[in-house]
């Protein structure tokens, strides 16, 4: 196992986890007032936007990568106004990763913060507008408390999700070295050379960080189900 002591072998985890984590930090600005929205808003496009918001459990990835990829190329809407913007196309290009990665993990994201905004105890809702607070204050004084292994649970599996991207990484980042070469990629790359020996060891690296990371959170969850006993 020399690879372990190579800093290149290290490389696509340090990617994976600054992909995931600039991710999930863009998708609790993203999911948390969409959740609201779609929880509260009573208005016939709800269903609309919940079914693209959804489109990402049931897309392949390969056709989302497609699209993104051409929409990310320096001839596509979204490519050519960063090019004039950042100086650096989208496609092939660690941002492109995470516009990538956060469209297509909203969905995980936003439907456990839904299910908390609908658990939410609309007499607690009442009494803080009863008591003159705005809906501002209410949200993160009353609402965003009361929903907390909502938020965990929705950050914790958008962090995953985006650990074990693959198909939607692949067709917009490639395989390039310190840029978007992330540890699924690494992963398909020592399989494809045959090195299955370094395979096996991003592959229970990365088995055994998601273990400890679901783990963790369950027993967060399960604490403060018990009243945080």
């Amino acid at each position: 196992m020399n690879a372990l002591w190579d800093r290149g072998f290290w490389e696509p985890f340090s990617l994976t986890l600054e992909l995931a984590i600039i991710t999930t930090l863009f998708l609790f600005v993203v999911g948390i007032p969409l959740a609201y929205y779609l929880a509260y808003t009573k208005n016939r496009l709800v269903s609309l936007i919940e079914a693209v918001v959804a489109m990402p459990l049931v897309l392949p990835p390969s056709v989302l990568g497609f699209y993104f990829l051409l929409a990310f190329s320096q001839e596509g809407f979204l490519g050519a106004l960063w090019v004039k913007l950042f100086a650096h196309q989208l496609a092939f290009h660690f941002d492109g990763l995470v516009i990538g990665s956060i469209i297509f993990s909203l969905p995980f994201m936003v439907h456990p913060l839904l299910a908390g905004f609908k658990g939410v105890e609309k007499s607690q809702i009442e009494a803080a507008y009863t008591m003159g607070k705005g809906r501002l204050v209410t949200l993160f004084w009353v609402i965003l408390p009361s929903m907390k292994p909502s938020i965990i649970t929705g950050g914790v599996i958008a962090f995953a999700h985006t650990v074990g991207e693959f198909g939607v990484v692949l067709m917009i980042g490639g395989n390039i070295d310190g840029q978007t070469k992330v540890a699924s990629i690494a992963i398909y790359n020592e399989v494809e050379a045959l090195n299955y020996t370094t395979a096996h060891a991003y592959s229970l690296i990365l088995f055994a960080f998601s273990f400890v990371v679901l783990w963790f959170v369950y027993l967060k969850i399960g604490r403060e189900h018990r009243g945080g006993i």
